[in-house]
């Protein structure tokens, strides 16, 4: 009996082993790349050199395989005669892909081994691929060659390929498979960044910066790391615009269903070795001497060399402004601590912009105008002397404060409630608009000079700039806005730290305005105003540069003190869209997400995309969007209220401004005066805001004033307030699962005439004494299901 049982069980597992071996396995889909060296992985030694095919694996999860298997060099013909198509072929079967994208190198007439006629080889050469990659069981995917950067001395591009991106689409036709249209959709992206912007998307190197390219290679065939990103988005976008099913491998990322390919990406420079010691020159840290003939000798020798690292060892070395030039990296040594001077002589008035508007002030420690590939890094710290330049309010200094203050010089204002730094500095905050150029009128040089010392620079001005790396370095103490990058592209600033005293004035940790393409990551900021800060231009002149600020990502940033954690506006004027925001940490900044504009701005805001963001000890609201803001604090310094005023209809113009499209995802905030504050105009009501999954602990709840197509779902608000949420004058506003504290009066007052197609959802309303309340004149009645 044991032996016949035994005889079975061996039998049984026979069976499996055997069934097993020849079943169809759940495996992971796999796409085989065949293609030529703009495609091809490359080695670390070819740097920058990459292939767009290099890059692909980091848009996909990892339930999906890709093997690389284009070569440098090789076309449809000498791909298969080197038997690098037999190694493919071997391996496919059911469900595979195959990219197959050749063509640079069938155009090589001279080369027979490689040539292949775009009519009669070239066509011939796909059909095969194609053909026997279908008799595996594998779809194959199509894609016309990618462009290289050519443009006639108009500027015009030169498409280079002849005929073989039309016999591509023509057998994608024929045999009804899918094309991803390369050839056209990389050459829309290279006539985008432009005859010079394109260069970065290529191999066009300086000498002394890569050992393989020592000096250096013009070469616009082949990619960079940044280009064949772009070209790797391409491929991705092509899947999902096709509708292929490998779409659905596609990574995700948080802000509401975007692919990561459709993030903003950020070109970093690369700077040469050559380093210039400020020592060299002359400069001395013996906290006397001004250093700023020396240092700026450094940047232009360096400069003028091709570039490479200005140098500033540990030690206190005190400047002026200092005049930063391309390719030029200033590295601060940990221990470094450049002083920038206290002597308003060192700083000329210069034409520039403030709050802005086109305006003169004096020069920035920190300066730089139409540069590309510029840098500050390192550990160390730069002071802007701030206090030299700054008025005080009296009600933001204790009684022990303000007589110190008093004592150590300055003017006060007659009432006493301002301190002003110098009698030139009080002339100009007593002027309207001193220094500003309004409807081309300019201030005469007397004029600016009767009141130089109000005139206060931000601390790093960069205008017109491309390329940018801040990294490392401390900021603190700056005269009015601490970084301004204005009309500047591809910034990328990370691992920063901003000090600045809560109650300096203008002390914004980082105003980018008017600005394309960039991340901000890992920065810390303490400051006296807004702390990460989104700007375009304001009123009319910002409407009329109407250069947006554009695809950014935040992530990973702190926020102590400041009036606001992240913030867009008031000067918005040029609009703002495509930010991407995540991850970020607010502690006691007056207001959380401040969104602000007012009447005159005009200007659009709109593809923001919010997500993790956590908040404590906030005293205003915790997200507010304020249509009608008012150039006051957040919060008042006596501890007084600031009512929301009664905002009267006006006609609609280009002043108009608008808040569109804002998606606000898993928000944490553990004290607030106000949840959310919603506050539109009533020619202009805010529209498309969507809130999901919030836990707001405040005295006040949800207060929404005309607004449209407004979504709160999985919200939960702890507040104080015997009305938890209170909504006026809005229009299609979903409440949809809405968590509170027991004990309430009221959950939902709705008020004023316009109000309409207000529904509370999926909400448990018995533990307020009543669930709706309903104003005079409200249109139809709210809608309330469980």
């Amino acid at each position: 009996m044991k032996n016949k049982n035994l005889y079975r069980l061996l039998l049984f597992t026979a069976l499996f082993w055997a069934n097993s071996a020849f079943s169809p396995t759940e495996e992971k889909p796999r796409i085989f790349l065949i293609g030529d060296s703009t495609c091809a992985n490359k080695n670390p030694y070819d740097a920058p050199e990459t292939g767009w095919g290099q890059v692909l694996p980091e848009l996909f999860t990892n339930a999906v395989e890709i093997q690389n298997h284009a070569v440098n060099g090789r076309s449809t013909r000498s791909f298969r005669n080197q038997g690098l198509w037999k190694k493919v072929q071997d391996q496919l079967h059911k469900g595979d892909y195959v990219f197959i994208q050749f063509g640079h190198n069938d155009q090589k007439e001279s080369d027979t081994t490689r040539y292949a006629a775009a009519q009669t080889d070239y066509r011939k050469n796909l059909i095969r691929y194609i053909e026997e990659t279908q008799a595996k069981g594998a779809t194959p995917v199509i894609l016309t060659p990618v462009m290289r950067r050519k443009f006639d001395e108009s500027g015009k591009f030169v498409d280079q390929h002849g005929e073989y991106p039309v016999v591509v689409r023509e057998v994608a036709k024929q045999y009804n498979i899918a094309l991803i249209d390369m050839h056209a959709s990389s050459q829309k992206v290279i006539e985008q960044h432009g005859v010079e912007g394109s260069k970065k998307i290529f191999m066009n190197v300086a000498a002394g910066i890569y050992p393989k390219f020592p000096k250096g290679i013009e070469d616009n065939t082949h990619f960079t790391a940044y280009g064949a990103r772009l070209m790797a988005n391409l491929v991705a976008d092509g899947l999902v615009s096709t509708g292929n099913p490998l779409r659905n491998f596609l990574k995700k990322t948080e802000f509401n269903d975007k692919y990561a390919y459709e993030l903003p990406i950020t070109y970093r420079p690369v700077f040469r070795k050559d380093t210039f010691n400020i020592a060299r020159y002359g400069a001395k840290a013996d906290g006397l001497t001004v250093n700023t003939k020396a240092i700026n000798q450094a940047i232009e020798l360096c400069n003028a060399a091709g570039g490479g690292t200005v140098f500033v060892p540990k030690g206190l070395w005190v400047t002026g402004p200092i005049v930063l030039k391309s390719n030029v990296n200033l590295h601060l040594e940990k221990g470094a601590l450049l002083q920038f001077s206290k002597n308003y002589d060192d700083y000329p008035i210069v034409l520039t912009t403030w709050e802005g508007q086109d305006s003169y002030r004096c020069q920035a420690p920190i300066w730089g105008v139409d540069l590309e590939n510029i840098a500050i890094t390192g550990e160390g710290v730069l002071d802007g002397g701030g206090d030299v330049w700054r008025a005080i309010k009296r009600e933001k200094q204790t009684a022990g404060q303000w007589a110190n203050l008093l004592k150590s010089g300055g003017v006060t204002d007659e009432k006493q409630n301002n301190w002003y730094p110098s009698e030139k500095s009080l002339k100009g905050n007593m002027i309207p608009n001193a220094g500003r150029i309004l409807n081309g009128v300019k201030p005469t040089p007397e004029e600016l000079a009767s009141y130089k010392d109000f005139l206060r620079p931000n601390m790093l001005s960069l205008t017109r700039c491309k390329n940018i790396i801040v990294e490392g370095v401390t900021f603190q103490n700056s005269p009015a806005w601490t970084m301004h990058p204005l009309l500047c592209e591809h910034i990328s600033v990370k691992n920063v730290t901003v000090k600045n005293y809560w109650y300096a004035q203008n002390s914004d940790a980082i105003d980018l305005e008017s600005c394309r393409n960039g991340i901000l990551e890992g920065c810390t900021f303490d400051t006296g105003d807004d702390g990460i800060t989104i700007k375009s231009g304001r009123d009319e002149q910002g409407r009329k540069r109407g250069v947006p600020t554009e695809n950014f990502i935040i992530k990973d940033c702190i926020v102590y003190h400041a009036h606001g954690g992240f913030v867009i506006g008031s000067e918005m004027s040029g609009g703002v869209r495509n930010m991407y925001i995540s991850d970020c940490t607010f502690m006691g900044s007056d207001v959380g997400l401040r969104f602000k504009t007012a009447r005159g701005r005009g200007g659009v805001v709109d593809n923001i995309y919010v997500n993790n963001i956590n908040m404590t000890e906030i005293p205003g609201e915790a997200i507010l969007f304020d249509m009608y803001y008012a150039t006051k604090d957040p919060v008042r310094a006596d501890g007084g209220e600031n009512e929301l005023p009664v905002i009267k209809l006006e006609p609609l113009n280009e002043g108009t401004p608008q808040f569109k499209d804002f998606y606000i995802k898993n928000i944490v905030c553990k004290g607030a005066e106000t949840a959310i504050l919603i506050r539109g105009l009533p020619e202009m009501s805010i529209k498309n805001i969507n809130i999901e999954n919030a836990m707001i602990e405040s005295n006040k709840g949800l207060v929404c004033v005309e607004a449209e197509n407004i979504s709160l779902k999985n919200v939960t608000l702890l507040t104080n307030d015997k009305t938890v949420m209170q909504v006026q004058n809005s229009k299609n506003v979903v409440l949809n699962n809405i968590q509170y504290g027991a004990g309430k009066d009221v959950l939902l007052k709705v008020m004023g005439d316009k109000s309409d197609g207000v529904k509370l959802l999926n909400t448990d309303t018995k533990k307020a004494k009543k669930d709706i309340e309903l104003g005079v004149g409200v249109k139809s009645k709210v809608v309330s299901k469980k």
